[in-house]
């Protein structure tokens, strides 16, 4: 087993991506402190995954405390701390006309500060453990779609810092710190979220080339599975290090000529 033994915390991790890295971690043999915002949603998650070597907090990762909150009760309840995966996020629509100061800061907060603020909460331990933080951001991080400004600005920063403390960490803890940036991903609120927008509820099965040309978007146990390389010992002395996850380059990628739909609203 890649990571057997391994004490890891995970946030955002009641639903998407992180209940799927976290079910790969788990299966790889980890123990797992579950995080989430909803309770019903936590209490599912743990059902499904099992108590075994899982434990859940529920709480704002914005609360003030928290991450030293999360740090504690993986300590206290199993004496260690080998990695965190920060993945809880704020995924919101915004753009220059409706952005303003709260809501910026709110998104940075969410975003950005607390997956700071854990960090450095976790570092005593993940420097005793030689230990691994891998931070989830997005493809949006380069520059983003344009109904997404507040959160491409976030993952912008949460990639400066994953490079910064990737270079840094190592050298002074021994710690290393890498990002992965998921593309367009089939979690339930990105159904929900397409939906809202006024899709059908079988959008994603028929999604345009242009978006995926594989026929599909990529599937939340896909992005698990390159976490679970990040996390294990397989990865070495690798560090600030960013990997983009999607189908299709991101630079310098013609788009097709026929193409007329706009993946803000797809």
């Amino acid at each position: 087993m890649r990571l057997k033994d391994k004490v890891i915390i995970i946030t955002g991790s009641t639903t998407g991506i992180g209940k799927a890295i976290a079910k790969a971690s788990l299966s790889e043999g980890a123990k797992v402190l579950l995080h989430g915002l909803e309770e019903d949603l936590g209490k599912l998650t743990l059902e499904e995954l099992g108590c075994e070597n899982t434990l859940l907090h529920v709480e704002d990762i914005t609360s003030e405390g928290c991450p030293d909150r999360l740090v504690g009760l993986a300590i206290k309840t199993w004496g260690k701390l080998d990695a965190i995966v920060n993945n809880a996020a704020l995924v919101v629509s915004s753009n220059i006309e409706n952005t303003d100061n709260r809501f910026l800061s709110k998104v940075l907060e969410v975003n950005s500060i607390a997956p700071f603020l854990l960090i450095k909460s976790a570092l005593p331990y993940l420097s005793t453990s030689r230990g691994v933080v891998l931070n989830i951001g997005s493809v949006n991080a380069w520059s983003g779609e344009p109904n997404l400004l507040a959160y491409s600005i976030s993952k912008g920063a949460l990639m400066t810092m994953t490079r910064n403390l990737g270079d840094v960490l190592p050298r002074t803890h021994g710690v290393r710190v890498n990002q992965i940036n998921p593309g367009w991903v089939l979690t339930e609120r990105e159904m929900i979220r397409k939906q809202q927008h006024g899709l059908s509820e079988n959008w994603y099965e028929e999604i345009p080339a242009m978006y995926a040309p594989s026929g599909r978007i990529l599937w939340p146990a896909e992005i698990a599975a390159a976490a679970v390389y990040w996390l294990a010992d397989e990865s070495g002395p690798i560090s600030g290090q960013v990997v983009d996850l999607e189908q299709h380059p991101l630079m310098g990628r013609n788009a097709p000529k026929d193409s007329s739909t706009i993946h803000g609203k797809f």
